[in-house]
């Protein structure tokens, strides 16, 4: 028998090609006749667009065109929509400005360089109105969406009856995603109904089925590439309208335009983690045992759409508490809309409820730990049925011994090292684990070759390496002889990459094609093979890329079977999805986050010393790929906890440290020794892998892990990211500190 694929460390299918320069990101292609565009944004945050002129941009070196709403050509899905709905913004249908940053035009040349020297050289005159972009003093504006209802489970806000209570207000800033590859596209009209994209998206199905939806053109018309992404984090989960203008731009040329939009655009034109607050409140008995959980939340969206995500969703069924209630409104401000960021709404409400269990463990003096243990929920409190799986305990134990758990004194600021103040803190994380519906073709060829092919994404977790794995496992072929081939509108269905779903969602349609092809060989062999002739189906036995018949020695390799039969492939194609079980069963991913920070007395600063996380995320298809999606999500939550922060003048709507400079994004420094546990206990029901998501587990809690560490460093709790120094040493602390040090003022 082979080795097993899953589980291994295989490295990447494609690293070769990413570190060798070979890897085509969608910037890097090159057509005849390509155009190179810039945005002309708005410098105002709310009104109207008074005037354009293009004169001096139009007569610069190179420019081809400038394109605005004043001779953009018409998006035919944009004439019927209700101009009341909250659907989004459309690019260029007239002058009204709801933001500072959004395109007003777009500027084409034969080089980028004279692009955006034109763009430069455009008037634009606005009407100006009031604009909102502060969250806190536009509280009152906040309203409910259908979407997010409240939700009341037993009786609510029945913390408030409770012998213990905590009821504190959390706040996280608006976080920007920050990838190395800027925004962009690439569009070219073959004819007048045809289109080429070369996108940067998480799905090429989805950009298919918008242009569709937008442009009113067959399906079939539009191409999208996207092999090789560079990093998404959720930006790329939409068409956005950069995008639709670019491709109206290559609509009027006749000419294929490439944009690429500049660092601080990214800011603006690409969706960010919300600005959110909320407030937390805690009822529990005197022995530990919670009896009420309220979890109220107010985040932000654009004045052109509800954007809602799950930020109260963990409070509902994340411990075992008999009343639950959960509210959730939005405040809309004239700023572009959000989009989901990874972990999206769970990592801003992990902040808020592992942050009050931490406050709550204090005020009861028990243990963090012990007290997450105590109420921990066997079943789903919210849905009432079983977990598919769940072995959040094993990874609690997995990871205090690891960190070293048991050296942490109870008290806060108790432990000192080398002068810094030491402190422990840990947290949990869950995220749904789901499956959806994808379609996988699969090609043997007569030399033994494997070609699947299924048009998903690849934002970097190794998507083409797992099911390389899945593959040869099912098959019994060498990985070395399989290649899954992705990122192409014209491959069969896949999901956009997103949700933690990929290898769930992906894999299980690998594994059906793979056996549906070994069931075609199965047919030929039965048919045309005399060792084989007339065998029942059910006894021929898969074995190493081989055929052989239950109690017979005679084998036959799968490329042996085409050969002789003088046929160059065999080819299947098989969709997969979830079935009945996601109706007995719910189903979760599961992550334990402990910390060790040294906080220096005199200054506030913070440094993370050790980390460890624990995934309880079922199968781990590749362990060396599972590990750096684990690394990946602490250094995001390194920077959720310390460091990112979009910071905006509110006199005039615009950010002010709209670059890699100022928008403090953590690097190596930053990480510390980073330990990456799995309890690696296959799920039984939710597919054929028995594997759950991971990417964004590898982020939720993580920031209270580290919050929860600063507080038992110090004493000192912040409730508002990022845990900067000023937040850290008041007046109060450094009188501490001066005493604790003998020193005089």
């Amino acid at each position: 028998m082979k080795k097993q694929q899953t589980g291994q460390s295989m490295d990447r299918v494609d690293g070769r090609l990413k570190v060798t320069g070979g890897a085509k990101y969608f910037a890097d292609h090159q057509l005849p006749e390509l155009l190179y565009a810039a945005l002309v944004c708005s410098s105002i945050s709310n009104g109207t667009i008074k005037s354009i002129n293009t004169t001096k941009a139009l007569r610069a070196p190179g420019v081809q065109d400038v394109i605005s709403h004043l001779n953009a050509p018409p998006v035919p899905g944009y004439k019927n929509s209700d101009p009341n709905a909250k659907d989004g913004l459309k690019i260029f249908k007239d002058n009204r400005i709801y933001s500072n940053g959004q395109p007003v035009a777009i500027v084409l040349a034969n080089t980028m360089e004279r692009a955006v020297h034109a763009a430069s050289l455009v008037e634009v005159q606005y009407n100006q109105e009031t604009h909102y972009t502060d969250m806190n003093a536009n509280m009152g504006k906040a309203f409910q969406n259908n979407r997010m209802k409240d939700y009341t489970r037993g009786e609510a806000d029945a913390w408030k009856k409770a012998p213990v209570t905590i009821d504190a207000t959390y706040s996280l800033p608006l976080e920007v995603h920050n990838p190395m590859e800027l925004a962009g596209i690439i569009a070219h009209w073959d004819t007048p109904d045809t289109l080429v994209l070369y996108a940067k998206t998480q799905g090429v199905k989805n950009v298919q089925d918008t242009i569709k939806r937008l442009f009113q053109i067959p399906e079939q018309n539009i191409t999208v590439h996207s092999q090789f992404v560079g990093g998404g984090f959720g930006m790329a989960l939409r068409v956005w309208p950069l995008e639709i203008a670019t491709i109206v731009a290559a609509k009027k040329v006749r000419k294929p335009v490439k944009l690429v939009i500049t660092r601080d655009q990214m800011f603006t034109l690409v969706g960010y983690r919300p600005n959110a607050v909320q407030r937390l409140s805690l009822g529990a008995t005197a022995d530990g045992k919670l009896t009420g959980i309220t979890h109220e939340a107010v985040a932000v969206t654009s004045p052109y759409e509800d954007f809602t995500e799950g930020i109260v969703s963990m409070s509902k069924f994340m411990y075992a508490c008999p009343n639950v209630t959960t509210r959730y409104k939005l405040v809309p401000l004239n700023i572009s809309t959000p989009i989901w960021m990874r972990g999206p709404g769970e990592a801003t409400g992990a902040f808020a409820l592992e942050s009050a269990i931490d406050e709550l463990s204090y005020k009861l003096n028990i243990d963090p730990l012990e007290l997450r243990v105590l109420n921990h929920a066997d079943t789903d409190p919210e849905k009432d049925l079983p977990f598919s799986s769940k072995y959040l305990k094993e990874a609690y134990q997995l990871g205090a011994e690891k960190i070293g758990w048991s050296n942490r004194k109870a008290a806060p600021r108790s432990m000192q090292e080398d002068g810094m103040l030491v402190g422990y803190g840990m947290s949990s994380g869950t995220f749904g684990a789901f499956r959806g519906k994808a379609t996988v073709s699969a090609t043997l060829k007569a030399d033994g070759s494997l070609i699947l092919q299924s048009a998903a994404a690849d934002i970097g977790p190794g998507t083409a390496t797992a099911m390389v794995q899945i593959a040869a496992d099912v098959t019994g072929i060498a990985p070395a002889k399989i290649k899954f081939m992705l990122g192409e509108s014209a491959y069969p269905f896949a999901p956009q990459q997103g949700g933690s779903s990929t290898v769930s969602t992906l894999g299980s349609a690998v594994t059906d094609a793979c056996k549906a092809l070994q069931q075609k060989l199965a047919g030929l062999a039965i048919s045309h093979v005399p060792a084989f002739k007339n065998a029942a189906p059910e006894t021929i036995i898969f074995e190493d890329g081989q055929l052989l018949r239950a109690g017979q020695s005679e084998k036959i390799s799968y490329e042996t079977i085409l050969q002789q039969q003088q046929l160059p492939e065999v080819n299947v194609v098989a969709t997969s999805q979830s079935g009945e079980e996601r109706k007995k069963y719910s189903m979760y991913s599961f992550s334990v986050h402990f910390t060790k920070v040294h906080v220096h007395p005199a200054t506030g600063v913070v440094r993370i010393k050790h980390i460890v996380s624990v995934a309880d995320a079922g199968t781990i298809v590749n362990a060396k790929t599972a590990r750096s999606q684990m690394i990946g999500g602490v250094v995001g939550g390194i920077g959720m906890a310390l460091t990112e922060e979009a910071v905006m003048d509110h006199r005039f709507g615009r950010f002010v440290n709209n670059n890699y400079a100022d928008y403090h994004v953590p690097v190596n420094a930053d990480t510390p020794p980073t330990d990456v546990y799995f309890i690696n206990k296959k799920d039984p029901y939710i597919n054929p892998m028995g594997s759950k998501g991971m990417g964004e587990i590898a982020l939720i809690g993580f920031a209270a892990a580290v919050s929860n560490a600063v507080y038992h460093a110090t004493g000192k709790r912040v409730r508002d990211l990022p845990i900067t120094p000023d937040k850290v040493l008041d007046e109060k602390g450094y009188q501490q500190w001066k005493l604790e040090n003998k020193m005089s003022t």
